[in-house]
């Protein structure tokens, strides 16, 4: 899992303990016999958050292009606007989590970049997202 603090139009970006990275995205899933991870970027204005990211898949097997093979979770630490219009192949799954479906890839395959925007309740000066990878079997 990954996590990014996004502040303003900012965004840091903490990988697994290593000192934060500015301007990135980055998130990672393991499942039984793939590697996902997720590069991108995330703005904040005035309670709206954009998203975009692209998955890349470092393998060894492939991911089949089923809505339950393998979803990104996103959560923020903050809840979001009651009403959201998000797009096609992502839900919402909670007051603080968004659920996107990745697709198929192939080993060493990179996926279709998304993006989203998102309203947060109120207007807060920063707000944590995490990204983390659901597998079919719930990981």
């Amino acid at each position: 899992m990954r996590v990014a603090a996004v502040c303003g139009a900012a965004v840091v970006a903490v990988v697994g303990g290593v000192a934060p990275v500015t301007g990135a995205v980055e998130g990672r899933g393991r499942g039984p016999e793939a590697e996902l991870t997720y590069h991108g970027s995330a703005a904040m204005s005035g309670g709206r958050v954009h998203v975009r990211f692209t998955p890349h898949h470092h393998g060894p097997g492939g991911v089949p292009d089923s809505t339950a093979a393998a979803t990104v979770r996103l959560r923020w630490s903050e809840p979001l606007a009651d009403r959201q219009e998000l797009p096609q192949g992502c839900a919402r799954a909670g007051e603080r989590v968004v659920w996107c479906r990745v697709g198929a890839l192939d080993a060493g395959g990179v996926g279709e970049s998304l993006g989203l925007r998102v309203r947060l309740r109120g207007a807060p000066s920063e707000v944590l997202l995490e990204f983390d990878t659901v597998w079919s079997g719930g990981g």
